[in-house]
């Protein structure tokens, strides 16, 4: 069975027990020629850990007996560069580093996480420091210097990796409790962070420090780190990294192709790969268009480990190692702009659009974050919960969610907001999934009048009116444990509304549930001429026959002959569909036909 290394970020485990490895080391010579201080930003569960223990092992002094054994079979192992093994290597990851408590309560613990490190760091290395050097109890900056000294006399150099640097930062900074306070105090002036980067400015322009690589999720902490530390090159948008982390669809469709042979009933790899594309891919990261969209790793490796155990797909289509995203998505909804902005990144037809991504943020920028969706946008794009998908007009980059799984976790966000009452999103549950396997709407709009379509119109929304009601729908019916859902799909030219397709996995084991096309439209009260007192008192049978409102359902049904059509031809089950014309009546009524 071929071993993946789900959960595993260490090179030497993975190259020493057999483990599945994506070769990437091709790409060691540009990283020496890109510079000596790099800072290199990916989402969540990309693989840049593994990165960094793949150039720790490659440069580490101590490790040149095993460079045959870890790397002789892959890229650089065939070329190496002149540095291999050569340094002392000193890796610090950030996210070991706790951001709860005080300012005082957090410098302790990067204090005390320094100190390990560093003690850590002189045994590993004792037989070749040998000058001299105090460590300083109280004072981990003031040790870090010492060792660093005593290195170079020592006649040796250092490489520096930070993994997650702005990982602790990142979780002072949304936290409910004083946390852009919190973040002001260590980051601003002469907070200790920045200090700690001033250091290693110093310490590298003193040639103590030889080489420096940075990983990180976002620019958040960037530009209060960099006032400090002015001398890094950020190669995170250099197109010639683009797949320096990630999985490429190729490489994928070779590990698909081999995992499923290994099943006694294999899986049609066409679907297989189709799950993957919709729920997992769709990442870039440079304004080159012509690169690959890539996948996130640690989401495939734990798909395609549950299929190799199972030999079937999972229900969950979402890692619990990736919830974690959730925490930013709600951070963003509750701030001023937030619910505009997420708004928006759910709408297909009017995407977010930038002019660039901004990377400067800083603690003087944390007011334009609260309120300028143009810096809320940027960051949820390197949080990895938006992605670039094209390039229009005047060079505006246009940004949607990459895949089902993270605009999953906008719809649960929203949905949490627009019914924070646990009870109240179970009885919703209860209604819909009694939807998916009776078609039956009467039940979910009568839901959606008396409860979501009310709240919504006293949102302050910069929705189109379409919009709103398509919101209404999508955000309790979205569930993609079950169905494959794509808002504003192509079919045939023509984008419809709302598409749910059962999984392939789940279509024989579930043959309850139906698949549906939903087409929405709107009218006004005013083009009825009645108002919403008197709208509510009409019953609905009667309201659809109404000329205008009859007219707006058969529109919306002539749409859905053709993509039913599209439907039917692309899975040959026509007895599954359902196809149902929606048209709201202002934000109080809710009328609706079947096609036959």
């Amino acid at each position: 069975m071929l071993k993946l290394p789900y959960g595993i970020s260490n090179f030497y485990q993975i190259r020493t027990e057999g483990y599945y490895y994506l070769d990437r080391t091709h790409l060691i010579p540009e990283l020496e020629a890109a510079g000596k201080q790099l800072i290199f930003l990916r989402p969540r569960r990309f693989g840049k850990s593994l990165l960094l223990s793949t150039l720790e092992h490659y440069y580490d002094i101590n490790q040149s007996s095993n460079f045959n054994a870890l790397f002789g079979e892959l890229a650089i192992g065939q070329q190496p560069t002149d540095e291999h093994n050569r340094y002392l290597v000193l890796r610090w990851d950030f996210s070991a580093i706790s951001g709860i408590g005080s300012s005082a309560d957090i410098k302790a613990s990067l204090f005390n996480y320094l100190t390990i490190t560093l003690k850590n760091f002189t045994h590993y290395y004792q037989d070749l420091i040998t000058s001299s050097f105090d460590f300083y109890p109280n004072d981990a900056l003031a040790s870090l210097q010492a060792v660093l000294s005593a290195v170079k006399a020592s006649g040796h150099a250092v490489y520096l990796l930070i993994d997650e640097y702005d990982n602790f930062a990142n979780e002072i900074l949304i936290n409910k409790d004083k946390g852009p306070e919190r973040y002001k105090e260590l980051l601003s002036g002469e907070g200790i962070f920045k200090t700690l980067f001033k250091i290693i400015k110093a310490q590298s322009t003193e040639g103590n420090l030889a080489r420096v690589f940075i990983t990180g999720v976002s620019p958040l902490v960037l530009s209060d780190m960099t006032s400090g530390y002015n001398v890094a090159t950020n190669i995170f948008l250099d197109v010639r990294f683009h797949e320096l982390c990630g999985i490429a669809h190729d490489e994928l469709a070779q590990l698909v192709a081999d995992i499923i042979k290994q099943c006694p009933a294999p899986a049609d790899q066409t679907h297989l790969l189709a799950t993957l594309q919709q729920y997992y891919n769709g990442y870039r990261f440079s304004y080159d268009l012509s690169k690959p969209r890539l996948y996130n790793p640690t989401l495939c490796f734990y798909f395609l480990q549950y299929y190799q155990l199972n030999c079937e797909m999972p229900f969950e289509m979402l890692d619990g190692n990736l919830a974690m995203d959730a925490s930013r998505i709600e951070y963003m909804m509750q701030l001023p702009a937030g619910r505009d902005v997420i708004a928006q990144i759910l709408d297909e037809q009017n995407p977010i659009s930038l002019k660039h991504l901004i990377t400067q943020f800083g603690v003087d920028k944390l007011a334009e974050l609260n309120n300028n969706p143009d810096y809320m946008a940027s960051l949820l794009y390197f949080f990895g919960v938006l992605t670039l998908v094209d390039i229009q007009g005047l060079r505006k980059m246009i940004l949607k969610a990459p895949n089902l799984v993270v605009q999953a976790l906008y719809i649960d966000e929203f949905k949490r907001y627009l019914l924070p009452e646990s009870k109240e999103r179970r009885h919703l549950q209860r209604i819909v999934e009694d939807f998916y396997q009776s078609g039956n709407l009467e039940p979910l709009a009568n839901y959606l009048e008396s409860k979501t379509l009310q709240s919504l119109s006293n949102r302050d929304y910069q929705w189109s009116n379409e919009l709103t009601i398509k919101m209404a729908f999508l955000t309790p019916l979205f569930d993609d444990s079950y169905y494959m859902i794509d808002s504003e799909a192509n079919l045939g030219r023509r984008y419809s509304d709302l598409i749910m397709i059962v999984r392939y996995s789940l279509r024989e084991s579930l043959p309850s549930l139906y698949d549906f096309i939903l087409e929405f439209k709107y009218l006004k009260l005013g083009d009825l001429n009645l108002t919403a007192e008197q709208i509510k008192q009409i019953p609905r049978q009667d309201l659809a026959q109404l000329p205008l409102v009859q007219n707006t359902l058969n529109q919306a049904l002539t749409q859905l002959v053709d993509y039913r059509n599209t439907i039917n031809s692309r899975y040959n089950e026509p007895q599954r569909l359902i196809c149902i014309a929606v048209v709201a009546l202002g934000f109080d009524r809710i009328v609706w036909q079947r096609l036959d």
